[in-house]
């Protein structure tokens, strides 16, 4: 028996765009610029405290000026945006109606922190409820355990990891599976058409959310995207890397023109195995 590496025809272009947390702590309207000088195809709007990323009117301009479509919303269920839109229901819902509003279908979401256990007691059911509501996705992002004093502690419900939770669509950040020692490639190929998104970015295990350029970590990027590929991914790649240490001139823009780099060069020359018997 032989086993051979063979490229195999991508059937669908999957569109790679740029998340505005990559251009951080510049401004949306940075992104949007960032994102068409460099040829993403679309951008995915953290909502934060700036009063741009909660304006759909403001983000339509800025998709239109710069011709960038908005592919996703990420709703503000960061630790750093608690103040942002309220409740957590709320924080939710208005992501769905502003998704609605700019033309796009995909909502980001992170699973509830413990603290919140009556939100996280149904929210599973509460997502799919919403979703159907607004008839968007609303993919639930891997994150990872928070480490106190080397020990492993409970800070999210139902649980970090989205594998084996009741989701209808996820999605998955391969810096958070950096930093919780999962293998991206594996659980990408369990999720399998659960997947909905992805967040490309990479990550050492060392412990902290670093979102390094692709590559450049431990995570099987390379490989995971040749899976897509091959497999009839249907949502969008989303670059979300750090650049907030950048210090010199053009040092942001070349490692996110890298990140679209890697991903073009991964996503169009998919390969699987065969085998010969």
């Amino acid at each position: 028996m032989s086993t051979d590496v063979e490229p195999v025809a991508n059937n669908r272009h999957i569109p790679v765009a740029l998340s505005s947390a990559s251009v951080y702590p510049l401004s949306v309207h940075d992104a949007f610029a960032v994102a068409q000088d460099l040829g993403y195809e679309g951008v995915e709007v953290m909502v934060t405290n700036n009063a741009v990323s909660q304006n759909p009117d403001a983000l339509i301009q800025l998709s239109h000026r710069y011709h960038q479509q908005i592919v996703s919303i990420h709703a503000p269920t960061l630790l750093l945006t608690q103040q942002v839109w309220g409740a957590a229901w709320n924080k939710i819902e208005k992501s769905c109606q502003m998704a609605r509003e700019v033309g796009c279908d995909t909502v980001v979401v992170h699973p509830p922190f413990r603290w919140q256990s009556n939100y996280a007691e149904n929210f599973a059911a509460g997502v799919r409820e919403i979703a159907a509501m607004y008839q968007v996705h609303i993919a639930v992002e891997n994150m990872y355990p928070w480490r106190v004093r080397g020990r492993e502690a409970v800070a999210y419900l139902p649980h970090w990891d989205p594998l084996g939770q009741d989701y209808d669509d996820v999605t998955w950040d391969f810096s958070h599976a950096a930093t919780a020692g999962a293998n991206s490639l594996e659980a990408i190929q369990a999720l399998g058409s659960k997947l909905r998104h992805v967040h490309l970015t990479d990550g050492s295990g060392s412990g902290k959310d670093e979102h390094l350029v692709p590559g450049t970590g431990t995570q099987q990027c390379a490989d995971a995207l040749q899976h897509l590929a091959s497999n009839g991914f249907s949502g969008v790649v989303v670059a979300e890397i750090s650049t907030r240490k950048a210090k010199v001139a053009g040092e942001r823009e070349e490692m996110l023109a890298e990140t679209l780099r890697f991903a073009r060069q991964h996503l169009s020359i998919p390969l699987v195995r065969s085998h010969d018997n």
